[in-house]
């Protein structure tokens, strides 16, 4: 079906996304004779060989099984090869469901993907909490356009006890049987598929050639959005290797390149024109960042001057409604730069709620903080009224009117936000404050 590609041709081409261009609809659509796309989070993508079907990633554990009955019903052939881009959860959840479907399927993917499994078990409840706070409560199999929206769950992130999942890495998700260090080639049926390794959202990241037909899997080096190079949360991402990934790619002069996430794109110069907007931007925070950390700027200094221009954010495909700018600023620094962000007391500090105890003090105690945060919400000098709430919050740890005040600012900056990740990352902190008010309601909560 050539409606995807007509999608994608049209918003690259016009500038204007007018529509959703990240679907979740867990229906397939043809984008050649051999080559189709289920439309899941993430995205499967399924190639006809002429010899068995070949499947670039396979979904999460909650869609597999969709993904395996929409890729059933185009082709009867069984799946004898799984293509991993990575090894995040999204993108190898439904192998079980493959491997239910097709018995033993070989499974293709970077010599990272099983430490990445192995470090998923070591810290389990660890990534369960962060995709809680990422994710904002809300499911993660909705579209990403619409994620991005105020409010549109109308909840905040869901607590311990209303975890759906024990397992962050689904049970019976497939280990890789065929392991790629830098660059594999072969042979299933009729299609040469080239595997090449690069860091750039991962350290296990593989994107596929298939020379034949110039098509190019990306897996999540293209997600319709603003890289996600700077995720706060999660470990180092690589945005100068992404960026020199995607030039790699253009180098191949592809006529058709499929996303993880994300609509597939067509046309070589329209590819082209995609790809170097995203490396262009990526190579631009990685030199202005740099630089400026060579000229001895903080990381406090970087981060309130190094932006990207307005016009470049509203492109279709770079758009921060995932991760944002600001973000790969702060895992650039750290990438080049350590942890410490050159504030001297930040290098061993007191803990926050000692020190917020004496601001506290010295302010006339919470309540005037919380007065102080709010009227700067009023004027929405968000940053510094979040900043206020917290000392007040970290000040009166049981207060349930402080908190409620302070779970207000946040659901305000929440709502300010463009960023999935920001919305998420705030949402949980009203969240937090609003479980305190609600354990504490009613109890005598004054301090000397």
């Amino acid at each position: 079906m050539a409606d995807l590609l007509d999608l994608s041709s049209r918003v690259i081409d016009s500038g204007v996304a007018d529509t959703p261009v990240n679907r979740v609809t867990q229906e397939l659509s043809e984008l050649r004779d051999d080559l189709a796309i289920v439309e899941s989070f993430s995205h499967s993508v399924v190639l006809d060989t002429g010899d068995g079907m070949v499947a670039f990633d396979t979904s999460a554990g909650n869609t597999g099984r969709e993904v395996v009955e929409q890729i059933s019903h185009w082709r009867s052939q069984p799946v004898t090869h799984l293509m991993y881009t990575h090894g995040h959860v999204d993108h190898v959840g439904g192998s079980r469901e493959f491997a239910a479907r097709w018995n033993s399927p070989v499974v293709v993917g970077h010599t990272n993907v099983a430490h990445r499994f192995d470090r998923y078990e070591q810290t389990n409840d660890w990534n369960r909490d962060i995709n809680l706070r990422q994710f904002g409560g809300i499911r993660a199999d909705l579209n990403l356009d619409l994620i991005t929206n105020d409010d549109p769950a109308g909840d905040l992130a869901p607590a311990a006890s209303e975890r759906p999942w024990k397992s962050f890495l689904p049970q019976g998700t497939l280990r890789p049987t065929l392991e790629v260090e830098n660059h594999h080639s072969l042979k299933v049926g009729d299609a040469v598929i080239e595997a090449h390794h690069a860091r750039g959202e991962t350290d296990d990241h593989l994107w596929f050639w298939l020379p034949d037909t110039r098509t190019i899997m990306a897996g999540d080096f293209l997600i319709w959005n603003f890289p996600n190079a700077g995720n706060p949360q999660k470990v180092q991402r690589y945005p100068g290797e992404w960026a020199a990934a995607l030039r790699a790619m253009g180098a191949m002069q592809p006529d058709l390149i499929v996303p993880a996430h994300g609509l597939p794109i067509t046309g070589t110069e329209r590819i082209q024109r995609v790809l170097n907007d995203i490396a262009s931007a990526l190579e631009y925070l990685v030199s202005t960042v740099v630089d400026l950390m060579n000229g001895g700027a903080t990381l406090d200094e970087i981060i309130h001057s190094v932006s990207l221009p307005s016009d470049t954010l509203a492109l279709p495909y770079l758009r921060p409604l995932y991760d944002e700018p600001e973000f790969v600023v702060r895992n650039i620094w750290r990438m080049y730069g350590g942890w410490w962000d050159k504030a001297p007391s930040r290098l061993k500090p007191a803990p926050d709620a000692q020190l917020a105890e004496v601001i506290s003090r010295m302010a006339g105690g919470p309540e005037a903080l919380l007065e102080e945060a709010e009227r700067a919400a009023v004027a929405n000098d968000l940053r510094i009224a979040c900043h206020l709430a917290d000392i007040a919050g970290w000040a009166a740890p049981d207060n349930p009117d402080i908190h409620a005040r302070r779970a207000a600012v946040y659901l305000q900056r929440r709502k300010s936000e463009p960023s999935l990740m920001a919305k998420g990352i705030f949402a949980a902190a009203a969240k937090e404050s609003q479980t305190i008010v609600d354990t504490n309601s009613g109890a005598d909560t004054h301090k000397d």
